[in-house]
């Protein structure tokens, strides 16, 4: 579960074993470690830096992809902004444009509400793309990265090594991808033993056929 704060307040630092993370933005990242800590990872800003709180037992590779996830999650929180259906559905034609010569040309592109286990979906057949809500609000490369999935499949229709091709045109692929496993991983973690505030996050996603 996630904890974003953007109210600026600090949090008891008593317990915290305090190491400063390399900055992937402008503004400096500090990571507190807890040993009291243990099913939570939490991140708010504090000045003109982000502060991120993990478990003392994370290693440095987790430590370095929760960093990531948290930056980038109370990124989207300070700039949400829902691309509507006609402006999602010019987005996925930029992207076909730019990336795939516009040899993917979608008829409608639009949000659904009834995708709990896949990030979007794609009818080859009638050209229609449909993107989770659950999407809304994660920062922009994610969106473009699962409106760029589904026009590949447009393209071709399963998830073999041409598929895959398509897509390494993107630059950002991979931290797409590894942001969306963040946000599944985040959901299988245990509850905290109190309430606390938690920003939507997204239940595990299957691979969309």
């Amino acid at each position: 579960m996630f904890e974003p704060r953007t109210d600026g307040t600090a949090a008891p630092t008593t317990g915290y074993r305090r190491c400063v993370s390399a900055d992937p933005s402008p503004r400096a990242v500090e990571v507190r470690r807890s040993a009291r800590r243990r099913r939570t990872v939490s991140a708010y800003r504090e000045g003109e830096r982000t502060v991120v709180l993990i478990p003392a037992r994370m290693s440095e590779a987790e430590e370095k992809r929760w960093v990531g996830v948290m930056l980038d999650k109370l990124a989207a929180q300070e700039t949400k902004r829902t691309l509507g259906d006609a402006e999602l559905t010019e987005r996925a034609e930029r992207l076909s444009e730019q990336y795939f010569g516009s040899r993917a040309r979608p008829r409608s592109v639009r949000w659904v509400t009834n995708q709990n286990t896949r990030w979007g979906s794609c009818t080859p057949a009638e050209g229609s793309i449909r993107l989770s809500h659950r999407l809304q609000g994660m920062p922009e490369y994610v969106v473009d990265y699962v409106l760029l999935h589904e026009l590949a499949h447009l393209l071709v229709p399963g998830h073999g090594a041409r598929f895959w091709q398509l897509l390494e045109a993107y630059p950002k692929t991979e931290r797409a991808r590894g942001y969306l496993e963040g946000v599944v991983a985040a959901e299988r973690l245990p509850a905290p033993t109190a309430p606390a505030p938690a920003i939507p996050s997204s239940v595990p996603a299957a691979r969309d056929e």
